[in-house]
């Protein structure tokens, strides 16, 4: 088998990925033998396409796994796509537009079918491109959130949840997307803050009509002035409140209040929730469209007017000059009114925090809406418990007392959407009895008469035996089927399907992004603790999240992504793994640039050509290799094989605790600048059997290591070695086992001395560099002790090779000093030099240099810089200061060791 000259990606992962796929290779049974190790996907979307945090997220579950399955474990990663109830809908929506049709227009049953359509030939989408990153789940158990076991799992979920009095419907402030036109969570209508105005609006008061005369304090008085940030919704309004405590307005309790335009009299309540400090201190309280202003009409029973439908446009309970207008529509109109009428105080530029759609981000309406919900404090009793106990554990700790501080506070969940697809709500209504109940004023708006809750629909109502019987229209939040993913892709409930669920659940790590922390993590903690009794997972990881060089959040809407599809087939997966791995420090915000996977494309393409330099040695030399038996090892032998076993400690370590980044950093530094770099150079010039064998060992070893990470060159370099030698070395890469130590039986006395020659060459390229000399030979003069003189007699061939010298001269006295540790000292056989020019360059030279290094140090004292720069900014700035110091200090003893010129 020819190895060919250059490394090409394509023509490789398309070919092992293959191979992988057609051996099973990523299979993961039940095993007596072994202990289990699972993790399950965050489920990407049916709609999506690949991006650089699927890949930055699913390279660090994949790392894992590939790693724990080498260590012996039966490696499961559970893979599966998400329905995405608004998402999708969406999709198909905009398809349905093109025609010129509405969904409306074809009926709920035939949007389905081409839901159902769209879904099966776009829906693995991303899973195909999933496996061209390599992901290595076992696809056999591929699930979707909306599969038939699953829907069954979710009605199961909603009765239980129902009959245990936690799930409950009611007449409710809610977030409103009108374009989306359904009810959304409260994480699911993040809050940014955006540039509005306060406006100050005069409502006129007069006397109560039971009063005969004014009251002392209130004559003159003829109007107050409310402050609101949402003009349009006053039409609304249906009373004004003071808090008690406000002298201010002490007068106003004895006062009626008009509502301009409408001209609706409103009262005057007092209450503690007021804030003194907001506006002027009096409030409009508008029930039906503002949460604190709900909890006030409930409290002192106000009338509740909704008037908005669900696209957000003004109704009829409005008057006919804003019916039929937009919310900001009617705002512009509505203020445009209120000016004419002189009833605008005055308006100030104000911050809003405005709750925006996750979908399509338009800004949410807050909405009185007859909504399903969970009650989420008895589920959250037990997931707080969990965590405080260390249960379960985050990676970064610090991600605990945030989960915590959200747990105290969290509140009921809103799980009906108003949309087509998705778990349609296991709710039928009885119409006779629904009738009955609008019908008798005994009955309260939230009764459930008539209301029955069943995995099919019933026959006849339980109550009133009538048959005239329909289902709720409404689908459950998208969130509420995926909170069951730990155990449901393991086909729970059913006994007969989910035997699989017993070894393997709970999963040992879920790996996530911070945004779906309250979304997902929180609610798989509740649902795995209420519906299996056992914590769905012991820890869970939190990435960062993916930044341009500049610090900013990639997003398609700036034009800053970089695609992940275009870095494979421009440079290979490995090469893009690699990249991702190495920049991905624990927990921190991960900083790209087309840039850094030529970091990722040049590894490859050193472990390429290191291994091919290496096996057509073998071949020139016609060795034969069918055992890496070690023998006649001497100092260089036992030092990288040393250093091997340190790497293979840091690397295990590394995993075991989620620093990926140090692991792939460890593995890099070895290769390259340990056996490439220095064991390769040194022994090629020595190249026997015994020597070929400990290349070949410590280079399988260091394919095991870039494994998990680099999967696809690794695999490929596995079977050339399995070609190019007799070695049995089982059939896959990916399902050998994990390096193990090499046991030296003792510490090697010279391996201090191997490594301060290896820091004395490095030096004297330096300094060789310094002083314009690059790879012009001269002789190496060394001042050392007569002990130390026998390693160099033995290594001088490397030595004086690896200096660029012309001789290496043992010398009793050196004429100047220009590198020294505590064994020995060096100095370079110049001649023909011109001090005085040679000197003043150096020491401009290091002038220069000092300028710049000192910048470098203003720039990392400044706190503004360190607050406002990138992580990765700052970080370079640190690598920079260390290697000018260092560069600086060696110019700084050429010139002592030469003599200043000044």
């Amino acid at each position: 088998m020819e190895i060919p000259s250059k490394y090409n990606s394509q023509e490789v992962e398309n070919k092992i990925l293959k191979k992988w796929l057609e051996r099973g290779c990523f299979n993961a049974d039940r095993d007596s033998f072994k202990k289990p190790f699972c993790i399950v996907i965050p489920p990407p979307n049916i709609t999506g396409i690949l991006h650089m945090g699927h890949a930055l997220n699913n390279t660090i579950q994949d790392v894992l796994v590939r790693f724990m399955r080498m260590k012996g474990f039966a490696s499961l990663w559970m893979p599966g796509t998400d329905h995405a109830g608004i998402a999708t809908q969406n999709v198909v929506e905009r398809e349905l537009a093109k025609e010129g049709l509405k969904k409306e227009d074809i009926g709920r049953e035939k949007f389905l079918e081409k839901l159902w359509a769209w879904t099966d030939e776009y829906g693995t989408t991303i899973l195909n491109q999933l496996k061209s990153l390599g992901a290595s789940c076992d696809w056999r158990r591929t699930r979707f959130t909306m599969d038939e076991d699953y829907s069954e799992a979710v009605k199961d979920v909603f009765i239980k949840l129902y009959e245990k009095g936690l799930i409950y419907r009611g007449n409710y402030i809610i977030n409103w997307c009108p374009r989306c036109k359904t009810a959304l969570s409260d994480e699911e209508s993040a809050h940014k803050e955006i540039d509005g105005w306060l406006y100050y609006i005069r409502y006129p008061v007069k006397q109560k009509r039971s009063e005969a005369k004014p009251n002392e304090g209130t004559a003159g008085r003829d109007y107050i002035i409310v402050a609101t940030t949402r003009p349009e919704t006053m039409l609304g309004d249906t009373a004004v409140a003071i808090n008690p405590d406000d002298k201010r307005y002490k007068w106003l309790k004895e006062m009626t209040v008009i509502l301009p335009i409408v001209n609706r009299e409103l009262k005057v309540i007092e209450d503690a929730a007021i804030d003194l400090e907001f506006g002027t201190g009096i409030v409009k309280v508008t029930p039906a469209h503002d949460p604190v202003d709900f909890i006030l009409g409930k409290r002192h029973n106000l009338e509740f007017i909704n008037i908005m439908g669900d696209d957000a446009v003004l109704n009829e309970n409005v008057p006919d000059d804003f019916i039929g207008m937009d919310r900001f529509e009617a705002r512009a109109a509505l203020l445009e009114v209120l000016e004419e009428k002189k009833l605008i105080e005055k308006k100030q530029a104000y911050k809003i925090s405005a709750g925006h759609c996750y979908r399509c981000h338009t800004i949410v309406e807050p909405r009185l809406s007859l909504q399903w919900f969970v009650k989420m404090k008895p589920l959250a009793k037990e997931a707080i418990k969990v965590v405080r106990k260390d249960k379960i554990k985050f990676y970064p700790a610090r991600w605990k007392k945030v989960y915590l501080n959200w747990m105290y506070n969290i509140q009921d969940w809103c799980i009906s959407r108003q949309i087509w697809w998705g778990h349609r709500l296991p709710v039928y209504y009885c119409k006779t009895c629904q009738q009955k109940k609008t019908e008798s004023r005994k009955l309260t708006p939230e009764s459930l008469k008539g209301v029955i809750v069943s995995k099919v629909k019933p026959e006849k109502c339980p109550q009133c035996r009538g048959n005239d019987i329909c289902q709720d229209a409404d689908v459950l939040d998208t969130w509420f089927s995926s909170w069951l993913w730990p155990f449901a892709t393991f086909y729970w409930p059913n006994k007969e399907k989910s035997k699989d669920l017993k070894y393997f659940y709970p999963s040992d790590v879920l790996v996530t992004a911070s945004e779906i922390l309250f979304f997902w993590v929180a609610r798989m903690i509740m649902a795995g603790l209420e519906f299996k009794g056992k914590i769905p997972f012991r820890d869970v990881l939190i990435h960062g999240t993916v930044r341009d060089d500049k610090g900013v959040k990639m997003s398609k809407s700036l034009g800053n992504t970089i695609d992940p599809l275009d870095i494979i087939d421009k440079f290979g997966a490995d090469s893009l793994r690699f990249s991702l791995m190495l920049s991905a420090a624990s927990g921190s915000d991960v900083y790209l640039s087309d840039d850094k996977f030529l970091v990722g494309r040049n590894f490859a393409n050193k472990i390429w050509n290191a291994t091919r330099f290496l096996l057509l040695k073998i071949r020139e030399n016609n060795f034969e290799i069918d055992n890496l038996k070690l023998k006649n090892l001497n100092e260089i032998d036992r030092w990288i094989l040393g250093q091997l076993n340190n790497t293979i400690d840091k690397v295990n370590n590394e995993l075991e605790n989620y620093r990926i980044n140090e692991a792939t950093k460890a593995s890099y530094d070895f290769f390259w600048h340990t056996f490439c770099d220095w064991y390769i150079e040194i022994v090629k010039d020595n190249f026997t059997l015994d020597k070929a064998k400990v290349l070949i060992y410590v280079l399988l070893n260091s394919l095991k290591l870039f494994h998990p990470v680099m999967p696809f060159i690794t695999e490929e370099i596995f079977q050339i070695i399995k070609e190019q030698t007799s070695l049995d070395i089982g059939a896959f890469i990916v399902n050998s086992s994990w390096p193990a130590k090499y046991k030296l039986n003792r510490v090697d006395k010279n391996t201090k001395k191997l490594e301060s020659v290896i820091e004395t060459i490095k030096t004297v390229r330096n300094i060789k560099t310094d002083l314009n000399l690059g790879t012009k030979k001269v002789k190496l003069q060394v001042k050392l002790k007569e002990e130390d003189k026998k390693f160099w007699e033995v290594n001088r061939g490397w030595i004086q090779r690896l200096t660029f010298s012309e001789s290496i001269v043992f010398e009793e006295k050196l004429k100047r000093v220009l590198y020294e540790n505590d064994l020995w000292q060096v100095n370079l056989g110049i001649r023909d030099i011109d001090t005085k020019n040679f000197l003043s360059s150096l020491e401009k030279k290091a002038d220069n240099l000092t300028k710049v290094l000192d910048k470098v140090a203003a720039r990392l004292a400044n706190e503004k810089f360190l607050r406002n720069a990138s992580r990765q900014t700052i970080e370079n700035e640190k690598n920079k200061f260390g290697e000018l110091t260092v560069q600086v200090g060696r110019l700084k003893s050429l010139i002592k060791a030469f003599g200043s010129s000044k």
